[in-house]
């Protein structure tokens, strides 16, 4: 799927965002709510996007709530980091999403991964987030933009997809591809991310 959107500025900055959904809302179910986030996300300031396949991956963590519906769209935008996300929040408001909990079913979740490879804040904060042990991410969560995101090399439902829309993607901050990533996960893991029929 190819969305464009004419731009206005000449500057332009390739982005990755990931996307799921594991409830339905008013616009329908899953994948059709996804279709129409994407929809609107091309009225947004986002052009050139290529869209990946649909994955079905498990909630996490496990026993969390029905199935997710996955992907990765890459872009191309003249917005910078904070106005991107500030569009991603208001379709995710838009389409029904609202934050109770952390790593809650939810009807959208569109997560900023990666923004022209720049690492934002700052390494060092970066480098906080990276390697916070997973029971404190699962109570904390950064009140700042940090890219790239920095939980991407540890989701096999953000690297399966992100590999159909980016196969040379190298994390900004470790130098590893998107490739030598997946392969640190079992075959049981990547097992897990079956591709959704539509």
């Amino acid at each position: 799927m190819v969305l464009q959107l004419e731009n206005q500025r000449s500057e332009q900055y390739e982005s990755i965002i990931a996307f799921g959904s594991n409830l339905s809302s008013d616009f329908g179910a899953s994948a059709e709510l996804i279709d129409g986030a994407l929809g609107a996300l091309s009225r947004n300031g986002l052009f050139k996007v290529v869209v990946s396949g649909f994955y079905q991956t498990p909630a996490f963590p496990a026993e969390s709530g029905p199935d997710f519906i996955n992907g990765v769209v890459r872009v191309e935008t003249s917005l910078s980091a904070e106005e991107l996300l500030a569009v991603l929040h208001g379709v995710e408001a838009e389409f029904g999403r609202t934050r109770n909990k952390r790593w809650e079913a939810r009807v959208l979740d569109l997560d900023l991964i990666d923004f022209g490879g720049q690492i934002a804040p700052d390494l060092g904060v970066h480098e906080h987030w990276r390697r916070l042990p997973l029971i404190d991410q699962m109570k904390q969560a950064p009140e700042q933009l940090i890219l790239p995101h920095p939980r991407v090399q540890d989701r096999p439902f953000v690297l399966v997809p992100l590999r159909d829309v980016a196969p040379n993607w190298v994390h900004p901050v470790t130098g590893v591809s998107v490739t030598d990533m997946l392969a640190q996960f079992s075959a049981d893991a990547l097992a897990e991310i079956r591709p959704y029929a539509r």
